[in-house]
């Protein structure tokens, strides 16, 4: 099964700089073949449902090596049955309907 997934993975413990871990996380996505779009406060990611989450469990492996004891991560999670439909074209939906009411 296909799966978008936005992830905001937060160290506890490690200061108030997390660009390391972040960075790190990228890392393990795209070595896991996934392309991550990392935005201010997450990362989105596509794939299919295993991959996807094998690979944040390996974030999770990365970011406790790094010696962050503690990890708490927000998931949004979408899956659909009815057809198949990637990240961009979701934002291509919504530039569409803007760009409609901008011609109006």
């Amino acid at each position: 099964m296909k799966v978008s997934l936005e992830i905001c993975l937060v160290p506890i413990g490690v200061g108030t700089s997390v660009s390391a871990y972040v960075a790190a996380c990228q890392e393990v996505l795209a070595e896991a073949g996934l392309e991550p779009q990392m935005h201010a406060y997450g990362t989105n990611v596509e794939g299919e449902w295993d991959d996807v989450f094998a690979a944040l469990k390996r974030c999770h492996e990365r970011v406790h090596a790094m010696g962050a004891a503690r990890i708490f991560t927000s998931l949004k999670v979408g899956t659909r049955t009815d057809r198949l439909q990637t990240l961009a074209e979701k934002i291509s939906s919504v530039e569409r309907q803007l760009q409609t009411s901008q011609d109006q």
